[in-house]
């Protein structure tokens, strides 16, 4: 079934693949992108005897972070239809971390940003050896406030320290080490790989599978509240319409050191 940028189908195991579908913009997240997870994720859960949720993107690269020509739009807009864009990227972000049933990732390719949020959010993830990571907002004057949490949990604070303040990318082996990935395959193998992932969490009793997700976010104490989310929203969308952004959006649409950087 189809939105255009975002592709689901569920089979009759309940194993269901939501796949992004902007592959000429390496999926770079837009406005119809966040909806259209929004609306995988609506009809996923009306899905009777759902078991697995696999997220893919389609073509070269898994998800390449957000769309800069878009932020650039958004960012002329209010501050309320700000708010609004960050919260519908909030919430898809919670909606996938908190999802009742298992969530696989697999990825090739670029993995910058957003995806790399969407990678964290996930409950395992398996990468390809060509795949790149990046947190990547910092460069165009931007900030990463609302994946931040789920990235602290998979990577750990300390990671995040270094490669959101640096925006560094790397590789799959170590995005392994960092604990953002739990394993590396061949270029090309990556059905393969998930295939086997995929047939051990179909051996567990899926009640029981729910039940110990749920429990083990709540003793991670990683749930995000109402008030956490609020702010981390507020921040998000702030940051869109400073100064910075506008100078960092700018570099990156004329090929450019931004003026930050030094001489």
């Amino acid at each position: 079934m189809s939105n255009d940028t975002v592709l689901w189908t569920a089979d009759a195991r309940g194993v269901a693949t939501v796949t992004l579908n902007r592959p000429q913009v390496n999926n770079a997240y837009n406005g119809d992108l966040i909806q259209g997870l929004h609306g995988a994720m609506d009809a996923l859960g009306r899905e009777a005897g759902l078991r697995l949720v696999v997220l893919r993107g389609n073509g070269k690269h898994f998800q390449a972070g957000a769309d800069l020509s878009w932020i650039t739009g958004v960012s002329r807009q209010s501050p309320a239809e700000n708010e609004k864009v960050s919260r519908l990227t909030a919430e898809a972000i919670r909606r996938l971390d908190t999802c009742p049933v298992p969530t696989l990732a697999l990825i090739q390719g670029g993995c910058f940003g957003g995806g790399t949020g969407i990678a964290a959010a996930c409950d395992i993830v398996v990468a390809s050896e060509d795949a790149i990571f990046s947190i990547a907002e910092t460069r165009w004057g931007l900030m990463a406030g609302i994946i931040l949490p789920q990235l602290c949990q998979a990577m750990g604070v300390r990671q995040v320290r270094r490669y959101a303040l640096t925006g560094e990318r790397f590789d799959a082996h170590e995005a392994r080490r960092l604990g953002l990935v739990h394993e590396v395959c061949p270029t090309g193998s990556l059905e393969e790989a998930g295939h086997k992932i995929v047939e051990a969490v179909l051996m567990n009793a899926p009640d029981a599978t729910t039940a110990t997700k749920l429990r083990t976010l709540a003793a991670a104490r990683s749930f995000i509240d109402d008030g956490e989310l609020r702010d981390l929203i507020d921040e998000h969308a702030r940051a869109r319409q400073q100064a910075e952004a506008t100078e960092g959006l700018a570099s990156f649409r004329e090929k450019r050191k931004p003026a930050w950087y030094p001489g």
